[in-house]
């Protein structure tokens, strides 16, 4: 599927298309639909520059038990 943000509702917003994409790739990941990794892919730019830029909007990043179990095997494989 694909969709088409016109030059219209980009005007309406007052946004580019990069601040469009950041937007909704970080209401995406606040719910939770959207990984990290997935969120700054989606908007285009580094993780490292996503995480900065939630933590200025003081945005948790979810990262749970879960997580640092599957970061400790990836990191013991390598």
């Amino acid at each position: 599927m694909s969709l088409l943000i016109t030059d219209e509702i980009l005007n309406q917003a007052n946004m580019s298309e990069e601040q469009f994409k950041l937007e909704l790739a970080i209401f995406l990941f606040q719910r939770e639909v959207f990984t990290l990794g997935k969120a700054s892919a989606f908007a285009g730019i580094h993780s490292f520059q996503l995480q900065k830029i939630l933590s200025e909007r003081k945005i948790s990043i979810h990262y749970g038990e879960d997580d640092l179990e599957k970061d400790i095997q990836t990191i013991k494989r390598l």
